[in-house]
């Protein structure tokens, strides 16, 4: 698991003031279960990522961009060896542009920081 977002999630409690036994009650769990996300133990399921960003006030992406820019790339690798079709057929008619529109989606974000 990332460190990274081993590291955002312990900073973001801290600076809400939140105890490990406080998040944990949010989410309903255990304290042990907080310090395995904190120190990248373990990964949330969906519902604490749902419930962090709400706890947080902080959108999935920004707790998430290293794993996100992981995965881009592993479907990026995986897309270009995507097979071609050995028969297309009228269930297939939109694959060729879907896939390009997912070509775009996979692109890495661009940086628009100034200089």
């Amino acid at each position: 698991m990332s460190t990274q977002f081993a590291h955002d999630l312990r900073t973001a409690r801290r600076k809400a003031g939140l105890t490990q036994d406080d998040l944990a009650h949010l989410l309903d769990t255990h304290q042990s279960a907080v310090s395995d996300l904190e120190t990248g133990k373990q990964r949330p399921g969906l519902y604490e990522i749902i419930e962090l960003s709400l706890i947080y006030g902080r959108s999935f992406e920004s707790f998430f961009e290293e794993v996100l820019a992981e995965r881009r790339k592993l479907l990026r690798r995986r897309l270009k060896t995507l097979p071609d079709l050995k028969k297309p057929t009228a269930d297939t008619f939109n694959r060729a542009s879907s896939l390009e529109r997912m070509k775009e989606r996979l692109k890495p974000p661009q940086d628009h920081g100034g200089a």
